[in-house]
């Protein structure tokens, strides 16, 4: 884990094994992330923004024309950030999980898809399909890939050691492995069952009132074939880009570093504050039909989360697993860790709320430190 407060770098530890041979996590070990890579994709989109590359409220099929079937004309930018463009479902989207691996396949899925749910109005998290929604608008804005940009824009400027989507072979040969197939599907099982047993859940829990829709929650998250490609070392190969960030804790760190310093970092600039400010703002406030809570999306962001509740002014994203990076601009705070348990339940490992929370304290007590030895010099 890594912690930066006001822009420099307080605490960089690691620690435990690597693989199930017990070789040790070492300084510059990375791991597959899950969704914090989310946060990242959606960075570039705050780069590209603040350069009039794009604007927020563009259609989507301004830049990428073959979007614009079967009723997605209108969807924009800012949908697909907030994750109101309809698209969360995966299971219906192929006909099997070995399609993830195929970036052409999913973008050519996603542009001929129908919404399954109204665009622009209620967010559902898209647990798999932001990635190619906001990979190809990069892609398409940019004219390189994905890989590339992330290494123009954010890895080279900020000299990160550790930050990939698609990683080159000496990359991989740094990431930690994770646990075995049988371990990962006993916390997919309440959600592997048959898609008519779903279904039924479903049309129960709208008769009862209960905001819980099983099928929905299915279709977004569970590929078909219970997506053991993505836990297999090959899906590092190719852009997964709402899942299969390959970090360290100290590069997640540095980026959301530089956000929470209002877009600089160590003379580095990669937004403005004013970028920083609109990222940061809250879409909705409304209960995500897939997450089942109220993630305040931001644009490509959601709050910060702790053991003692939200933090307001802080946004970032967890992944499955317990990974996570956030940045906190009031406070110039940013929090990062990586791991390769994928313990806890569904959510995973939990130790991330507990740093944030550690983390939230110690700055606090350094701002009162700070503040009372400067009374007391002017005395």
């Amino acid at each position: 884990m890594c912690v930066y407060h006001r822009g420099r770098k307080v605490l960089d530890v690691w620690g435990g094994v690597r693989d199930a041979e017990g070789r040790p996590w070492e300084e510059d070990t990375m791991a597959m992330s899950f969704s914090t890579s989310k946060g990242i994709v959606s960075t570039l989109m705050h780069i590209f923004a603040d350069r009039a590359m794009l604007d927020y409220d563009d259609p989507v099929a301004r830049y990428w024309p073959e979007f614009a079937q079967a009723g997605k004309e209108r969807i924009t930018i800012r949908d697909v950030l907030t994750h109101r463009s309809g698209l969360p479902g995966i299971r219906s989207l192929i006909d099997g999980g070995e399609r993830i691996l195929d970036w052409d396949y999913m973008v050519n899925a996603l542009a001929a898809a129908k919404p399954m749910l109204t665009p622009g109005r209620a967010s559902a998290y898209h647990a798999l399909t932001y990635g190619w929604l906001a990979g190809e608008i990069l892609q398409r804005v940019a004219g390189k890939p994905l890989p590339q940009i992330l290494h123009e824009e954010l890895a080279e400027p900020l000299g990160l050691d550790g930050l990939y989507i698609g990683a080159p072979e000496p990359a991989k040969a740094r990431a930690a492995a994770l646990p075995s197939t049988a371990a990962r599907l006993r916390q997919f099982a309440p959600l592997i069952g048959s898609r008519r047993l779903m279904a039924t859940l479903s049309m129960v829990n709208r008769a009862a009132l209960i905001p819980v829709d099983p099928l929905l929650i299915q279709e977004a998250l569970i590929p078909p074939g219970n997506a053991d490609v993505l836990f297999e070392p090959r899906v590092l190969d190719i852009p997964v880009p709402a899942a299969n960030g390959l970090f360290t804790a100290r590069s997640l760190a540095r980026v959301y570093a530089s956000i929470a310093a209002g877009g600089t970092l160590d003379g580095v600039r990669i937004l403005s504050r004013g970028a920083v400010r609109l990222a940061g703002e809250v879409q909705t406030r409304d209960r995500d039909r897939v997450l089942v809570l109220r993630p305040y999306w931001r644009l490509g962001y959601h709050s910060a989360f702790t053991t003692r509740g939200r933090v307001e002014t802080a946004f970032g994203h967890f992944g499955y697993g317990g990974s996570g990076a956030w940045g906190d601009p009031a406070r110039q705070l940013a929090v990062a860790m990586v791991n390769n348990n994928l313990g806890g339940g569904l959510i995973g490992d939990y130790r991330i709320a507990e740093i944030g929370t550690a983390a939230m304290q110690a700055a606090k007590a350094a701002v009162e430190s700070n503040a009372g030895a400067r009374m007391v010099d002017a005395a």
